[in-house]
């Protein structure tokens, strides 16, 4: 950990206002964090069938507790950040924040997030939250530095943010349409861990991290990413069995775009080039998900 300590002290101080707001950003993992913001909104819709007023405690404390979330995660993994190419330039790595300003970050927004979802959006809201917060920073990030598999039940994390607006609109979490929609995206987070692994393999060996290439070959993985894609697309087909789909259209819609997605995801069972069909299909399972969620909400909202 010696080099890793040495870029961490070396200092890269921000001065500029407009160099804050990016390195704060940059902490909140904003991209990651507004997805998760929109499948909060998404699942307060299943349940309400309309947008009300009532949306936007959810909505912002779930989108200051989830970036609280990300600052954390800077911090725990701060030191293997500074080892891999593709993160070693992170605030804290490059020095452009202490590791204490960023844990007082992170507290800040984790506390002012939890107050908004209990005052706004109630108590079992507030406790999904959390949920999801100790599940990715107490569960996930230490184990996947144990096991590479540790993606499997660290897709949690993605099933939860939809049941927070669910029960943020008056829905029961032990609802059945609820709880297939939780699984449609813990199973979809599965491939699209998996795939970022896959992708950053070398990085995360030189980090130390336990990688797939060290349990199966590559043919091997390329054979079970395809069986997760496939497995998201099979998830998604069930949404209908619960009442969460009704018309035709949008059905077909769901349809059509899983066709979509299992004839792209066949190049991966061909034998070369496996990491730009990885890069491909990281970006494609991505897509089908925000199909799903827009399908979704066109039937509930507008039909």
């Amino acid at each position: 950990m010696a080099t890793a300590t040495i870029k961490i002290t070396g200092s890269k101080r921000v001065t500029g206002f407009s160099e804050r707001i990016n390195t704060v950003t940059e902490l909140m993992k904003l991209r990651i964090t507004t997805f998760v913001t929109l499948t909060t909104i998404f699942g307060f819709i299943c349940y309400a069938g309309k947008i009300t007023m009532d949306i936007i405690a959810p909505a912002i404390g779930i989108l200051l507790l989830s970036s609280g979330s990300a600052v954390i995660n800077h911090y725990q993994e701060r030191f293997t950040d500074a080892l891999m190419k593709r993160t070693h330039n992170r605030p804290i790595p490059s020095g452009k924040i202490s590791a204490g300003n960023a844990l007082a970050l992170a507290l800040i927004l984790v506390l002012s997030g939890s107050a908004v979802l209990f005052i706004g959006s109630g108590l079992a809201a507030l406790c999904i939250g959390l949920l999801n917060l100790f599940w990715y920073n107490g569960i996930y990030t230490p184990l996947k530095r144990k096991s590479a598999l540790a993606i499997i039940p660290g897709s949690l994390v993605g099933a939860l943010p939809p049941m927070v607006g669910w029960a943020a609109a008056g829905g029961s979490i032990l609802d059945p349409q609820i709880l297939i929609l939780g699984f449609f995206f813990f199973i979809w987070q599965i491939p699209h861990f998996w795939l970022l692994l896959l992708i950053f393999g070398k990085d995360y060996e030189q980090a130390g991290f336990p990688t797939l290439t060290q349990i199966f070959s590559m043919r091997q993985l390329s054979r079970i990413t395809f069986i997760w894609i496939a497995s998201t697309f099979a998830a998604s087909t069930l949404l209908p069995m619960f009442g969460l789909v009704k018309n035709y259209i949008i059905y077909s819609g769901i349809i059509a775009a899983g066709i979509w997605l299992l004839w792209n995801a066949l190049r991966l069972l061909k034998p070369a080039n496996e990491n730009m069909w990885f890069r491909l299909a990281f970006r494609e399972i991505n897509i089908f998900a925000i199909l799903v969620v827009l399908l979704l909400s066109i039937e509930k909202l507008f039909i």
